[in-house]
């Protein structure tokens, strides 16, 4: 089969297009044909050899896949006990693997799509919708009415976010670069904050003084500290990326991630209790193990998207053999929404 590998760790220009065996299907999985795959942020980080837990080249990253069912696997039931089928339209969690023509994958990780989704739109749900929706409703429990800041919101999980947000009639703050300031008031952002011009935390206070409720942010360092400041009595942080560690060039620098790192505060848990503030961390690699948990989630996501509530945004589609553009793209900021492999 063809897949894109990661042959060292780098800048873009590592992944290479080459031929794998095709994958065995193994007691329990399910053997899906790929036919569109998510790129995340995570598979940028994968690539330079710093996310947490990364395999040593060569290895094939992403994280996410929708496709159709080719063979099951003794035992292949999905998490709530119903049995797959061979043509059955599904996404799934890969958790490594993804950019390839097909994929062996734990049947608990896989979802069966809802009658007439497209396949680019069940690729781009499984990370940055459950990433959002188990942020702010399942750990952050907001409710209607509450304010959430969005960093980056029109990105991948920013733009799930803001469209979990308005579904359920929260106020929303999102900050995005100049390019992106219209887009965010089209989809529904009421205070759109240029942060190359602005200062958050000073456009924020100004309509919220007493603080909101949620604040997500995956950039990291010192932009952590300053989220802090957003938040009044019973504030959530939510922490699930580190962008603020890679360039826009692509390439792993030791300096750059170190200065992340070092910028990165530490909060005191008696500051946390005296201020009333939750940090919360949210990682989908380390949920698989909960997997009824995710399952019903991704039934909330799938529910939404049935009745129009929401809707996957398709920044820009490239072909598998291509990787490294969608990669180059998302390094410099150019996406609004999901970026796509298809896979043919």
């Amino acid at each position: 089969m063809r897949v894109v590998a990661v042959k060292r760790y780098g800048d873009p220009e590592v992944l290479e297009a080459r031929e794998m065996p095709d994958p065995q299907v193994n007691s329990g999985e399910v053997l899906i044909r790929v036919k569109a795959a998510g790129v995340n942020f995570a598979d940028l980080m994968q690539r330079m050899g710093i996310y947490p837990g990364v395999p040593k080249p060569p290895f094939v990253p992403g994280f996410e896949v929708a496709g159709v069912v080719e063979k099951v696997g003794d035992g292949g039931k999905s998490g709530d006990g119903d049995t797959f089928r061979p043509g059955d339209a599904v996404c799934a969690i890969t958790q490594y693997n993804a950019y390839a023509q097909w994929v062996a994958v734990p049947a608990r990780q896989v979802y069966r799509l809802p009658a007439g989704m497209p396949f680019e739109d069940g690729a781009a749900l499984p990370v940055n919708y459950l990433t959002a929706y188990h942020a702010m409703f399942a750990m952050g429990n907001l409710q209607s009415g509450d304010r959430i800041l969005i960093h980056g919101a029109a990105g991948g999980v920013g733009t799930a976010a803001v469209q979990l947000a308005r579904a359920k009639g929260l106020e929303i703050y999102g900050t995005a670069g100049p390019a992106k300031q219209e887009y965010l008031r089209k989809i529904g952002v009421d205070h759109a904050i240029d942060y190359e011009k602005s200062d958050f935390v000073e456009v924020l206070r100004k309509f919220s003084p007493d603080g909101i409720e949620m604040v997500m942010d995956a950039i990291g360092g010192k932009s952590f500290a300053n989220s802090y400041k957003c938040l009044g009595p019973t504030g959530r942080l939510v922490v699930y990326g580190l962008s603020a560690a890679a360039g826009p060039d692509g390439k792993k620098s030791a300096a750059r991630g170190l200065s992340a790192i070092l910028q990165t505060p530490r909060f005191n848990p008696l500051r946390l209790m005296a201020d009333n503030i939750t940090v919360i961390g949210v990682s989908l690699g380390k949920m698989l193990s909960k997997a009824g948990l995710m399952r019903r989630e991704m039934e909330e996501v799938f529910k939404l998207y049935e009745t129009g509530k929401i809707k996957p945004v398709i920044g820009k589609s490239f072909p598998l053999a291509d990787a490294v553009s969608a990669h180059k793209y998302i390094h410099a900021r150019k996406n609004i929404g999901k970026v796509i492999l298809n896979v043919k």
